[in-house]
């Protein structure tokens, strides 16, 4: 038997991304423009990807600051034009797609009984069937070379039923993503491609600290901490880790995974 461990690259090599192109939905803030760092640190060329294009061009300026190479692409996940504009306009700049992270998606506080089906439709289109299609028109470029790393956002949500805000429809969407996840990576890891998630807990992001100064946040968010055995919500910089590792070859061997970073909440 070989000795692997003597022929390995050394471990820290393992986590360097140079030579890599990444792109990321959402990722104009929040949790995407954590990710968009992380991955450029770490010596990837970096696509962001954002509803409003004025968002992603101001993360493409600090990657820039860094000296990272990066494109700031405006594009709608629920428009399968956008979509497939995406991936071209990441092959035109460099001529291949290494890494994809399906971040964009939206929260939602509706009682299940008063969700609209217009309600339904739009949160399903956007944090999962935006996640299947933009899945979709990235493996057809990996699936051509013969090695590829998507890493979907899904959530704890995905894994238990929060409280005391009443998130259905949410909760489903995010159970979908799981599950896709590991579906594609059933179908396509003998073709090189590996598919894992990554499920955040409570996320501390402007969007959050919004929401925190509002009578719901502020009775709602006591709950939270009392449910998190570490006391405290995510930071961005807490979930960096995780997709660095999801998107370089030291997880080669790692496929269908979903990486919880929640502070302990599923652990209850």
């Amino acid at each position: 038997m070989s000795d692997t461990v003597l022929s390995a690259a050394p471990i820290l090599d393992r986590f360097r991304l140079e030579g890599r192109v990444a792109l990321v939905t959402g990722a104009g803030q929040g949790i995407g423009r954590g990710y968009a760092h992380a991955l450029g640190e770490a010596g990837a060329a970096v696509a962001v990807v954002d509803l409003d294009g004025e968002l992603a061009s101001q993360v493409v300026d600090e990657l820039a600051d860094k000296n990272i190479d990066a494109l700031a692409i405006s594009a709608d996940v629920t428009v399968e034009e956008d979509i497939q504009r995406m991936v071209d306009s990441v092959l035109g700049r460099w001529g291949r797609l290494t890494i994809a992270v399906n971040n964009a998606g939206m929260a939602d506080w509706t009682a299940a009984e008063d969700v609209s089906e217009e309600n339904w439709d739009k949160i399903n289109d956007l944090n999962l069937k935006g996640v299947f299609r933009c899945a979709q028109a990235e493996a057809r470029i990996m699936l051509k070379a013969g090695y590829g790393k998507i890493i979907n956002t899904a959530s704890m949500s995905a894994s238990v039923v929060n409280t005391p805000q009443k998130q259905a429809v949410y909760n489903t969407t995010k159970a979908g993503v799981l599950h896709l996840t590991r579906s594609l990576a059933a179908e396509w890891a003998p073709r090189g491609i590996r598919v894992n998630s990554i499920s955040p807990g409570y996320t501390h992001t402007k969007l959050v600290e919004d929401l925190l100064y509002t009578p719901l946040g502020q009775e709602y968010a006591p709950t939270w901490m009392a449910l998190t055995p570490m006391g405290r919500m995510c930071e961005v910089p807490d979930l960096q880790g995780a997709v660095v590792y999801l998107a370089a070859p030291a997880s080669d061997f790692m496929t269908g995974h979903d990486m919880v970073v929640d502070g302990g909440y599923c652990c209850w």
